[in-house]
């Protein structure tokens, strides 16, 4: 699970997004990132985190921030995830979990009695230098955006 901690430097990616874009954490030095990891586009509680975060991604700009979420979904479902609920960001695809592992936010989880590994719903603030700043590890989905900033 989680082993990176605030002050670590956060791992570096290059992966696409919906919209078949290379995306590298490295581009973003000078810039603060929210990377939020959730476990699947479309079911209910990604799409309330993910339209939470689009209600306020202008506030997030204003204050010199970007917003980027990961699932292991493929590009196809990531993109009618984006188009159906007009997400202003990039979904990155990690089919092949790698920005997941890296991250460690992939392992056990139960629901319902059942225990199957998936993603720990977790969302990391990156300082401009590229540093930890902050980790979310209880989301709240409806308040996400008053949890960050």
């Amino acid at each position: 699970m989680i082993t990176l901690k605030i002050g670590d430097k956060a791992p570096d990616f290059q992966v696409i997004d919906q919209n078949n874009i290379m995306i590298r954490l490295e581009n973003y030095l000078g810039k603060k990132v929210v990377l939020f990891f959730y476990p699947k586009a479309s079911t209910p509680g990604c799409t309330v985190e993910a339209c939470n975060l689009r209600d306020n991604y202008q506030e997030f700009i204003d204050k010199g921030y970007e917003v980027i979420g990961v699932s292991a979904d493929s590009q196809k479902r990531q993109l009618n995830f984006g188009t159906k609920y007009n997400l202003p960001y990039s979904l990155l695809v990690d089919e092949n979990k790698e920005v997941i592992n890296s991250y460690g936010v992939w392992g056990p989880k139960k629901f319902m009695g059942r225990e199957y590994d998936g993603i720990h719903r977790t969302t990391f603030i990156i300082d401009e230098k590229g540093i930890i700043e902050n980790i979310i590890i209880k989301v709240k989905t409806k308040e996400h955006t008053a949890q960050i900033l």
